[in-house]
């Protein structure tokens, strides 16, 4: 035997081992009886009622939840359940308008059973560590502190050398290729009804493309770059790189070594069927900084991190401020409505060092409402419509000057 058949015979007897790793795990989750019990299928409706309790479709299906998880359950076992399609809306979400496909309760309650005891386990077992989306304890802020860990591993070694190489991924959603995830799926599950039934909810997404607002196609879009992130960090040898869905960073001491792992990520991007955003791609040196998840981070010449919050973010937050303002007057919104969309900005805005930025949009808060938001005994008490009534005729009259000119 020469030593490339050895070779050869070592590579075969790994993917033998690996795809025994791989069985074991499915027949750990059980087969389709077991995967889509009542217990499951029931633990399952009361998760996906929690905190949506106030929509009509989750009332009626809560009022009954016992004998619609038996007909569930029983269609299921029977092979004639059959998707209820979807409900579309668009959605303006982060500066773009997105477009939405949710789907029943019903039908959500039986994705969470498929997503929770088949396909998460068995995808994220082959996911690499910093890959940071949709996971069980991780997350955004777990994507900034990577990058954060990442950016000072590199100070230690190498201080302000080399760059970084951002890259972002255009229409992830409508442009995902089904091919892939069923492979995937036909590589790690060994149940054929489970893997059917899986197919069936992609499929109806149409020939290309995931829709936002479902559970599956969450899971698959976190699986299709699956491959360039075992690329990126094993063939490549990067070890800072982390991505949170379609935003990604390569972090290396050679600027021309980037440019190498650009090429090599747009040959692996074509073959998933994956477009990269020419303008959001881009290297840049290390002391310029990089901009990740909306938010700057900064490597200093002492080596700390400084996370600059997004201008346009607080601009926006401004915008918004002033619009509820005018919406409280006419009683199209609450306080309530403006504190939960404000305390879920300050949320944000303190993962990053704007304390300052943070006080100034207080400041311009208690201008607006007559009271500071951390006042919480105000906030019930306050009553908008008896302040001094704002004029807001001059924004229109403004917007037809501009359109005029």
């Amino acid at each position: 035997m020469t030593s490339e058949e050895r070779r050869e015979a070592r590579y075969q007897r790994r993917v033998r081992e690996r795809q025994e790793k791989r069985l074991a795990r499915s027949k750990a989750c059980g087969d389709f009886e077991q995967v889509f019990s009542f217990d499951n299928l029931f633990q399952s409706g009361h998760l996906c009622c929690k905190n949506v309790g106030w929509k009509c479709s989750t009332q009626r299906y809560r009022m009954d939840i016992v004998g619609n998880t038996a007909k569930t359950r029983r269609a299921l076992i029977n092979g004639t359940y059959k998707s209820r399609g979807f409900y579309e809306f668009e959605l303006y979400d982060r500066g773009k308008w997105r477009h939405i496909r949710s789907v029943h309760i019903s039908e959500r309650v039986v994705q969470r059973t498929l997503c929770d005891k088949v396909v998460s386990p068995l995808f994220q077992s082959a996911f690499i560590y910093d890959n940071a989306a949709s996971i069980k304890g991780k997350g955004i802020d777990f994507a900034m502190d990577r990058l954060n860990c990442h950016l000072q591993r590199h100070f230690r070694k190498h201080g302000l050398k080399g760059g970084i190489l951002v890259f972002d991924f255009t229409n992830y959603f409508g442009d995902a290729q089904h091919w892939t995830v069923q492979e995937e799926l036909a590589r790690r599950v060994h149940d054929f009804r489970t893997r059917d039934l899986a197919n069936t909810f992609l499929e109806n997404f149409g020939p290309v493309g995931y829709g936002l607002g479902s559970q599956i196609s969450q899971q698959a879009a976190l699986m299709l770059p699956n491959l360039l992130d075992h690329v990126i960090k094993q063939e490549l040898g990067i070890k800072g790189y982390g991505r949170y869905m379609d935003d990604g960073y390569l972090i290396h001491e050679d600027m021309g070594y980037l440019k190498k792992c650009l090429a090599r990520i747009k040959e692996v991007c074509a073959k998933l069927g994956i477009r990269l955003n020419e303008r959001k791609t881009k290297i840049r040196p290390i002391t310029r900084g990089i901009v990740f998840l909306k938010t700057k981070f900064i490597l200093t010449e002492t080596g700390r991190v400084l996370r600059k919050m997004s201008r346009a973010a607080m601009r926006a937050m401004k915008r918004k401020l002033f619009k509820f303002r005018k919406w409280v007057e006419e009683n199209r919104f609450t306080l309530e409505d403006v504190r939960a969309a404000y305390e879920s900005f300050r949320g944000h805005m303190r993962r990053g060092d704007s304390w300052k930025a943070v006080r100034r949009i207080d400041n311009y808060f208690k201008r607006l409402f007559g009271f500071h938001p951390d006042d919480k005994t105000k906030w019930r008490a306050s009553n908008v419509s008896n302040h001094e009534k704002w004029d807001f005729d001059w924004i229109n009259r403004a917007s037809d000057l501009c359109r005029a000119a």
